[in-house]
């Protein structure tokens, strides 16, 4: 059986209802699924200030934060989080941060990886965000699954061949949902065959993918 990771950051609740939507998906499709919830960094003066920010943090207490654990023991990554100046939001950069001596030891490479994103309006650096996600799972060593143009839905909710991109605030559209649950499920089966393939023919993890160095 395939393993997800579906991680998500929220602020206001978008990439947690994007996030679930996935993780349904992805067990539809026959997959064991862990959905998990990078930890809050921002000042806890910062978010006690907003209501609308506090009743996400409760609505989500109930979801286990990530940890390194949850990378090592899935066999594919689905990323969710809002963009953030053109980036991910650096809370889950905070997380990315922690996964070095993972990376070191090669336990993240030759798994697969898919994002997506929500910004506050259309043109608010979801691509790049998507894009730099990627980046960091390039030096990881992992299998990029982007939806590209692989089913009809991705041209029905804006055309984003990088991965589901959304307004914030609005709620997600039939639409939306089914581009999620085509992304969700296009991981599922790639990594299938991956993980077929690995079985057949041996353990592709291997000692000599360790890194001699360490990271600063």
């Amino acid at each position: 059986m395939v393993k997800v990771a579906v991680i998500f950051y929220t602020t206001y609740g978008t990439n947690h209802q994007m996030a679930e939507a996935a993780a349904d998906a992805a067990r539809e499709a026959g997959a064991e699924v862990r959905l998990r919830r990078v930890r809050e960094t921002a000042p806890d003066e910062v978010v006690q200030s907003q209501d609308k920010w506090v009743a996400q943090l409760e609505k989500m207490s109930d979801v286990k934060e990530a940890s390194p654990a949850d990378m090592e023991w899935a066999d594919a990554y689905l990323f969710s989080a809002p963009t953030r100046y053109g980036g991910a939001a650096s809370q889950m950069r905070a997380f990315i941060d922690t996964l070095g001596p993972l990376w070191q030891k090669g336990k993240l490479a030759d798994k697969t990886f898919t994002a997506m994103t929500s910004a506050s309006n259309p043109h608010g650096g979801q691509e790049t965000t998507l894009q730099t996600l990627y980046i960091t799972a390039m030096h990881w060593g992992t299998i990029l699954v982007p939806p590209g143009y692989t089913d009809d839905v991705v041209y029905a909710s804006g055309g984003n061949p990088y991965g589901v991109s959304v307004t914030a605030g609005d709620d997600l559209s039939d639409e939306i949902l089914a581009s999620i649950r085509h992304q969700a499920e296009r991981l599922v089966e790639v990594t299938a065959h991956l993980v077929e393939g690995r079985s057949a023919g041996g353990d592709w993890n291997s000692s000599t993918r360790e890194h001699a160095g360490s990271t600063t």
